[in-house]
């Protein structure tokens, strides 16, 4: 008799389960249809936003390695004048004494000039991006929490020192959604040379749906890899294949109790399938006029690779792609420990050309008004002198740039002290810029949360962040 009575519990808790996920799917298709309908209508995911949206993408140029703000962009007078005196007491005990008497003050390698009507004043490394002067707004005073680079570039991205929290760009994808269902909402598309110190944990969702993390793009012919039909399938075929992977992942996930990890598996199958289509076109830049092409560097050898990167970052905006992240700097990157002029010589060669096209570009399309475009690194480097022509690395104050998005450019905001050591007037913190950058979403990001572990878990964490005022002008 028990057995009886746990074998019909058993029917009716596997009936009630399979009936409520079949309820989930029901609403799950209107939601499907529904979105398709307003995506015709063409609505975008901006009905999520909690007020009006100053940007509708975002383009993040992440500078892997940490350039250095006293070469670039944050001109010190006084770093000139002291250049080759050790670094004065006063500034604190960030190294040792005898450090202090071996790595004497170390003037920027490259002049400064004031650039476009604002004055803004620029680094000769930059000669390209410098051009664009009046569209940049310098945000001299940021400043986070670790000095070596896998907890910053974590830091950089998803808020904390630790992995294993979302991305900025998987919280956009969460919070958003994408204007496109045949493309991922997150994009990242790595330095070739590979190395990214803290790894794909950088772009990854964390513990939000696994669904949320970046996908990654390469140049070329095979953007994804694996992503290609395989000889002998033809449309027809594979549709059927599809269909009934579909219908029998569906039942698997029934029975699973809608495990995050396998959903997400499942949904990537499907938008798989759906890129197989449009990933091809994303890339083929045989429609790109030669002017096009040359504007962004993509006719030189210096400036080929990252221009190509560029140029299907523009791309990949036109087609409703949220948030599109690109990383210049291999294993080193930036890493300008024993001699920032070479090492930044071939960075800015390489880089300067195809950012100031991708500028351009953007802003004659008309996308430059809704598209947030962010350039900086996990930190910079200190104004002291490492191995006599380097520089070691600096969480205490760095520099990053905006674009785009109404933001008003040609000004700096924020301040180091007179050496460039530390973030001094208008401190802006990494949660502080990330809030920052969802409001230009128009997001809240107190409202931008996930339950995990008991709480309610947000990109700008715990603590209380605040959008700065001075960013938006």
């Amino acid at each position: 008799m028990a057995a009886t009575d746990t074998d019909h519990t058993r029917s009716r808790r596997a009936m009630l389960m399979q009936a409520g996920g079949g309820a989930g799917m029901l609403a799950l298709s209107a939601m499907s249809a529904s979105a398709s309908s307003a995506s015709e209508a063409g609505k975008t995911a901006d009905a999520k936003v909690h007020f009006p949206a100053r940007a509708k993408r975002v383009i993040w140029l992440f500078m892997h390695g940490g350039p250095s703000h006293v070469d670039l962009f944050d001109p010190k007078p006084a770093l000139t004048k002291y250049s080759g005196q050790p670094l004065p007491e006063s500034f604190g005990s960030v190294m040792t004494r005898r450090d202090v008497a071996r790595n004497p003050l170390l003037a920027a390698v490259r002049r400064f000039r004031p650039r476009g009507d604002s004055g803004l004043e620029m680094s000769d490394f930059l000669p390209e991006i410098a051009r664009h002067a009046d569209n940049l707004c310098v945000v001299r005073s940021l400043h986070g929490d670790s000095v070596n680079h896998p907890q910053s570039v974590y830091q950089m991205n998803t808020g904390s020192i630790l992995m294993g929290h979302p991305s900025v760009g998987s919280w956009v994808a969460y919070g958003l959604g994408s204007e496109n269902e045949d493309l991922p909402a997150f994009i990242v598309m790595p330095d070739p040379g590979g190395g990214l110190k803290g790894g794909p944990v950088a772009w990854g969702s964390g513990y939000l749906p696994a669904t949320y993390q970046g996908v990654t793009v390469r140049s070329g012919t095979s953007p994804i890899l694996d992503l290609k039909t395989p000889a002998g399938i033809d449309a027809a075929q594979q549709h059927r294949n599809m269909r009934l992977l579909q219908s029998i992942n569906h039942r698997h996930l029934l029975d699973r109790d809608s495990d995050d990890q396998l959903n997400a598996r499942i949904r990537s199958y499907e938008l798989a399938f759906r890129m197989q289509a449009r990933a091809p076109e994303l890339v083929d830049t045989s429609g790109e006029t030669a002017q096009t092409l040359t504007l962004y560097g993509i006719d030189q050898k210096e400036t080929r690779e990252f221009g190509m990167r560029c140029l299907l970052a523009r791309r990949m905006a036109e087609r409703g792609v949220r948030f599109i992240q690109l990383y210049s700097g291999d294993t080193n990157g930036w890493d300008a420990h024993s001699d920032v002029d070479q090492n930044h010589s071939v960075l800015c060669r390489s880089t300067d050309r195809p950012i100031a096209g991708l500028l351009t570009d953007l802003k004659q399309r008309g996308l430059l008004d809704d598209t947030l475009v962010i350039w900086g690194g996990e930190f910079g480097r200190m104004p002291m002198s490492e191995q006599g022509r380097g520089r070691d690395h600096n969480p205490w104050g760095y520099c990053a740039w905006l674009a785009g998005a109404g933001i008003s450019g040609g000004r700096a905001y924020g301040a180091t002290d007179e050496i460039g050591l530390r973030a001094e007037q208008d401190r802006v913190s990494i949660h502080d810029f990330h809030a920052t950058l969802l409001h230009l979403l128009g997001v809240d990001h107190d409202q931008l949360t996930h339950f995990h572990n008991g709480l309610d878990k947000r990109l700008t964490g715990p603590d209380k962040a605040h959008v700065v005022p001075g960013l938006l002008g």
